[in-house]
């Protein structure tokens, strides 16, 4: 339950109905590091004495594993709070917090007090020790510095830690934690190098081969490397009943449902260092500007430039493919040159969709000109049907002739400036391409044309 009646019997709790009726709200970041429990208790004791004498707190709401940063609606119980304050027989006639970083970040104070201010809903904070007035200069004053605080405290703590991390893993070569990858299973390392975190009893732990599924990791790339395309690796693997990652270790892999293997799974195994036996942190990180607008709930997952990749110096776990392999396997997938030692550039890879399958279309060159096209799951990691439809063609120069008026439509072509909508240059052309993976958006085609859609609505279906 996000939300609470008021402990009974609590050590500054006043007489039912007499003085100010107040909700606490309360907030932790994260679940598995610090005690929900604790945390929650010394933020109600400091919200209670300063409320002391002239209200007693009648409900809770109080959020365990959600970040500062994250706004109120995205936050569980500040979410049910904020509905609460709607109900004119809400039960509460002001909002008590134990720490103005525990609830606010930045702006958003700023932006909440005229919800508060229209629900005849006051704020009381320890800072202020009482009731949060926006019209006393010094109140303002002190809201902006304490938003200024929190934003400064949350960037101190992660340069600290994001520092310490990339000298644990290229230095020390240690594991950082979260899923092994598929291949390895995790064993014990030893104590853990800080005494007191050894004394507690924690230990360090590494990677090594996993028995039953590392022989699999060594066949793809032995796969690849003979020239075998990543989606004939992932058909034969579903053909011979191996189990994909997400049944392998279902645990680690809650968020995934997929019975078999994709062409991204396999895609993914090629294209991670860690197999060279080396530790590596810092391919995804969290975007949690992105999220915004979209309505989503927590970070957007990015994967990172791999010039970002953090890698250890030394080899720090046993290999399942060599370093030379391991490159010469990122090379098969590099863009090859032509005959003439050129490469061809498609400037809409990986936003052209096949509306009847859903898969992404190929970059095809075909008569000395960019194109794309689906073949309905022939490439596809599952054996092909003898039904599917006909092969689907567009060419590149046609979508881009006509793509800036479809942004048009959808607004998105202001910032590149009237001059350059139409026009016939590659690079203002690379440009609208650019824009349409800013906003995420999407080219979906079927014989009768194509138009852009948000990538959100169409099928990421790349089986």
């Amino acid at each position: 339950m996000v939300q609470r009646q008021a402990r009974r019997g609590g050590a500054r709790s006043e007489k039912r109905g007499v003085g100010l009726r107040f909700a606490f709200y309360g907030r932790t970041s994260t679940e598995d590091y610090q005690d929900r429990a604790s945390s929650e208790y010394w933020q109600r004791d400091v919200a209670e004495n300063v409320i002391f004498g002239r209200g007693a707190v009648v409900s809770e709401f109080f959020d365990s594993g959600y970040s500062r940063r994250l706004p109120w609606t995205d936050r569980p119980a500040a979410a049910a709070l904020l509905n609460a304050l709607r109900d004119p027989n809400r039960g509460f006639d002001a909002i008590v917090v134990g720490e103005f970083e525990r609830a606010f970040y930045g702006d958003q104070l700023q932006q909440l007090m005229p919800v508060f201010e229209r629900c005849g809903v006051q704020l009381w904070l320890p800072e202020t020790d009482g009731p949060l007035d926006l019209n006393d200069v010094t109140h303002q004053a002190l809201m902006l510095l304490l938003g200024a605080q929190s934003r400064r405290e949350v960037l101190r703590s992660r340069h600290r830690v994001t520092a310490a991390m990339r000298a644990q893993v290229c230095e020390q070569g240690r594991y950082l934690g979260g899923r092994p990858p598929y291949g390895y299973r995790l064993v014990d390392a030893g104590p853990h190098p800080n005494r007191a975190h050894a004394q507690w009893g924690r230990r360090l732990r590494r990677l090594d081969p996993d028995p039953a599924t590392a022989p699999h990791v060594r066949w793809m790339f032995a796969q690849r490397l003979a020239g075998r395309s990543v989606a004939g690796i992932a058909r034969e693997l579903n053909e011979r009943g191996v189990r994909c990652p997400s049944h392998v270790d279902p645990e680690r892999n809650s968020h995934r449902s997929g019975g078999v293997w994709t062409l991204r799974t396999v895609a993914a195994i090629l294209a991670n260092p860690r197999y060279t036996g080396r530790q590596v942190w810092n391919r995804q990180g969290r975007d949690y500007e992105a999220a915004r607008g979209k309505q989503r709930r927590g970070p957007v997952h990015r994967w990172n430039p791999v010039q970002d990749w953090v890698i250890s110096k030394q080899i720090v776990h046993p290999p399942l493919v060599t370093e030379q392999d391991f490159v010469a396997a990122q090379a098969i997938r590099a863009t090859r040159p032509t005959g003439d030692g050129t490469t061809r550039v498609y400037l809409l890879a990986g936003l052209v969709r096949c509306r009847l399958c859903g898969r992404r279309m190929d970059a095809h060159w075909v008569n000395n000109r960019a194109g794309y096209r689906c073949r309905h799951g022939y490439t596809s990691a599952q054996r092909a049907v003898p039904e599917r439809a006909k092969n689907l063609y567009v060419r590149e120069d046609h979508i881009l002739a006509s793509l800036p008026a479809h942004l048009a439509v959808l607004e998105l072509d202001d910032g590149l400036g009237s001059e350059e909508r139409g026009s016939g240059d590659s690079g203002q052309r690379r440009d609208f391409a650019e824009l349409m993976r800013q906003f995420d958006l999407t080219i979906v085609c079927d014989t009768a044309g194509w138009t852009v859609e948000t990538a959100a609505t169409t099928d990421d279906a790349d089986r």
